[in-house]
């Protein structure tokens, strides 16, 4: 992470974002393949380690092998080129985002480290330190519920943080400075697209 100051000169925590250029892959629409959407593509790979039917399929966009690939949902295809490129000035500063990305894994944790509980007395012979304690009830029902907070893999999940801020854009280095942290690691892969804000559609049948 990095820090921005704003106009008033209030320091900010940010995090740069390094958002393509993605070359556009493919176009679906509603008569081949029954809804409409578009595929980018990011990233460099070598020729060797693609093999020939993604290759064929990139080669009718361009001749540049990407390594990435992924699909968006679109309501029009006008003015959306095969082979056209998506960059940082799609986006606009002051525009809300939500970011996806992988947790950073943390392996096999305790519930101290997994979930925040409190451990047990460290001294005065106490041998309750990290100790769960009590799981389950007794003999009725004879089982641990499910859902039970216990020890187990800590991270390397998806997840997504919502309602970020753009705060600045970069054309020349394809930077977006994003207010906040976003899941992963540094280097991590990102998918960045339009905040989905509850409420902001109408439902099916609604005004």
């Amino acid at each position: 992470m990095s820090q921005f100051f704003d106009e008033q000169g209030k320091s900010v925590p940010v995090t740069l974002i390094e958002a393509g250029p993605c070359r556009i892959t493919q176009l679906k629409s509603s008569e081949t393949d029954g809804y409409q959407a578009v595929q980018i593509g990011f990233g460099e790979i070598r020729e060797k380690l693609i093999n020939k039917p993604a290759k064929g399929h990139l080669a009718k966009s361009g001749e540049d092998l990407v390594r990435h690939l992924i699909e968006y949902r679109v309501d029009d295809l006008d003015g959306i080129q095969l082979g056209g490129a998506v960059t940082v000035g799609d986006f606009a500063a002051g525009q809300k985002v939500d970011v996806s990305g992988d947790t950073m894994g943390r392996g096999f944790a305790g519930l101290q480290k997994r979930h925040g509980f409190s451990r047990g007395p460290m001294t005065h012979g106490s041998k309750n330190h990290r100790q769960p304690g009590s799981i389950g009830a007794g003999t009725t029902p004879g089982r641990i519920y499910p859902g039970k907070r216990m020890s187990g893999r800590y991270g390397g999940k998806k997840i997504t943080t919502r309602g970020l801020t753009i705060l600045k854009i970069d054309s020349d280095r394809n930077l977006l400075v994003v207010k906040g942290s976003v899941p992963g690691k540094p280097g991590s892969l990102l998918n960045i697209r339009p905040a989905n804000r509850v409420g902001a559609k109408p439902a099916k049948g609604g005004k």
